[in-house]
């Protein structure tokens, strides 16, 4: 299959590599490669990216911070991920733009769904930042929500694993990956995919997910060219 508009969800995580914290400019310049390939392709691609390698707001909420400020510095983060990125794109001639849902005209255009959407259609890249701007929701739901406005036909998770198992692959050797699954599976079986809320409004949307490894060289350019890599969770798949 080949798509036309695609959303890319990268966690903070993935921008970190190897270091224990903050980014690795190294794995930020080789995933900016890798957009810049779906762009040359005619493929227009919006971002949505996460902060925890910087800041994670429940982690600091189950801390004893309050839990909205807590989500609020988590959004910043996502900023400066959402920064980082279109620097590295832009150093190789890819037009880019950044939209955050916290209002910082300084550095970033405030979310627009039109004008977010006429940048794709002039084959730039649009970076979400800030989440969704309110607390208690992660970006994964962000993800869903910016592609559903979009329309985006897809939304591509890129994990540090192969795709979904049905435990975890880290620490059992013998984990199953699935190639196709519900969402309905993925609710009740809680495989954490993405959150539930995620998870639900990709079904009433009828917005696929493709979970896939960003460590994996290439990967992102097979996955937004529909070739089959990872999980694909949707409504008419079959657990396999």
């Amino acid at each position: 299959m080949t798509y036309h508009r695609v959303l890319l969800k990268l966690s903070g995580e993935a921008l970190m590599g190897n270091l224990g914290y903050g980014i690795d400019p190294k794995v930020v310049t080789e995933i900016a490669g890798e957009i810049a390939e779906v762009i040359a392709s005619g493929i227009q691609l919006v971002i949505v990216v996460g902060g925890g390698n910087i800041f994670r707001g429940v982690k600091a909420a189950s801390a004893g911070m309050d839990r909205a400020t807590a989500d609020y510095i988590g959004m910043i983060a996502t900023v400066m991920n959402a920064m980082t990125l279109q620097d590295a794109l832009e150093r190789i001639n890819v037009p880019t733009r950044v939209q955050t849902a916290i209002a910082m005209q300084e550095i970033a255009e405030p979310y627009i769904r039109r004008r977010a959407i006429r940048h794709l259609e002039k084959g730039r890249v649009v970076i979400f930042g800030a989440g969704s701007g309110n607390p208690f929701f992660t970006t994964d739901t962000t993800a869903a929500l910016r592609a559903a406005e979009v329309d985006a036909e897809v939304i591509f998770k890129a994990t540090k694993v192969d795709g979904v198992y049905d435990c975890d692959p880290h620490l059992n050797p013998n984990a199953r990956l699935y190639q196709s699954l519900t969402y309905g599976y993925v609710l009740t079986h809680e495989l954490g995919v993405m959150d539930s809320t995620a998870i639900a409004l990709c079904k009433e949307n009828n917005i696929p997910i493709v979970v896939f490894n960003l460590s994996v060289r290439g990967n992102i350019v097979r996955a937004v060219k529909g070739e089959p890599v990872g999980t694909i969770v949707g409504g008419f798949c079959e657990v396999i």
